[in-house]
């Protein structure tokens, strides 16, 4: 018999063709859910797929004919997997869809800060026509070849932009989060000597309690006034109101955010108040979302029901 399959929060593929997904169940999706309509909405599923609607103990309790939970995504730090190995529920993320997708929004993140390409867009279209002079200087920009690479977490995602950092010619360090001791080609140094060292950093670990909270006002401050911060990793790893301050004080010469401890951003957010914003790069959780890798995503969640399921 075909097993009830319910998407929570479709919307979040941003419209992908999931005619692979729809095949394996009696499917019914929804382009959002309420943590509060979540039990009524799966009461019959036997299969659930969510990308960050949040199941906790609660919920999965309340549920006691679901055994699989797909997650459109790589973090699963909104499940409660303890709860869920208790009620035999099982859960399946997508691994590695979005490593080359997230690489890329790292790298240009990165570059486009080095090279104000904020600030000479902004330039050219309000400025450049009629000017007396062919060259602007407004801005220092800097290259990324020669420049150390930190890289907190080096995981898939990690490894991968380690590999393109250094291709550009920079020196690649990286410090571990897991505690797992590997064979690396890159040195391995400690999280304030690499902060030190580093001219870029940038963050690909999960959301763990060993990195809730890891970069902080102290950790800001051991960097170099010169370094730029990317986290395209979660939000709640680093402090946001201790990065504006460090921004605003000149403390950092740049940052860029794809991940926030608040998704959408929350009214007051110090972020949306730097006084240089050309030096702080936002962006709505998107680095993982080009068509190519959301099409790798749908074959993920096809791939993890039809592996999963076959077991029930």
């Amino acid at each position: 018999m075909k097993p009830n399959i319910v998407f929570l929060d479709a919307y979040s593929l941003g419209g992908a063709d999931l005619s692979a997904v729809r095949a394996l169940g009696n499917y019914t999706a929804y382009e959002t859910t309420s943590p509060a309509e979540i039990v009524d909405r799966c009461r019959e599923a036997d299969i659930v797929i969510t990308n960050k609607v949040p199941f906790d103990a609660a919920t999965l309790r309340a549920l006691p004919r679901l055994r699989l939970i797909c997650i459109a995504a790589t973090g699963m730090n909104h499940i409660d997997l303890a709860a869920a190995a208790e009620c035999g529920v099982t859960v399946k993320n997508a691994v590695g869809y979005s490593t080359h997708a997230v690489t890329e929004t790292t790298i240009g993140a990165a570059i486009a800060l080095l090279r104000q390409v904020v600030y000479y867009d902004r330039y050219t279209k309000e400025h450049y026509a009629g000017a007396e002079r062919q060259f602007h200087f407004g801005r220092t920009t800097h290259q990324l070849h020669g420049s150390h690479w930190g890289i907190i977490g080096l995981g898939n995602i990690g490894r991968n932009v380690a590999r393109v950092a250094e291709a550009l010619g920079c020196e690649v360090a990286y410090t571990s989060t897991s505690g797992v001791v590997r064979e690396e080609p890159y040195p391995a140094r400690p999280l304030d000597e690499l902060l030190t060292w580093a001219d870029v950093v940038s963050v690909h670990c999960p959301l763990t309690d060993r990195t809730r909270g890891l970069i902080g006002a102290r950790e800001l401050g051991l960097m170099k006034p010169s370094a730029i911060l990317i986290n395209v990793a979660r939000g709640g790893i680093v402090d946001e109101a201790a990065l504006a301050t460090a921004l605003d004080a000149g403390r950092l010469a740049g940052a860029a955010l794809d991940v926030f401890v608040h998704e959408p951003l929350e009214a007051g957010n110090p972020l949306l108040a730097v006084r240089e914003p050309d030096r702080l790069l936002l962006s709505p959780h998107n680095a993982w979302s080009p068509v190519e890798a959301v099409e790798i995503l749908v074959e993920c969640i096809a791939r993890n029901i039809r592996e999963n399921w076959k077991n029930n």
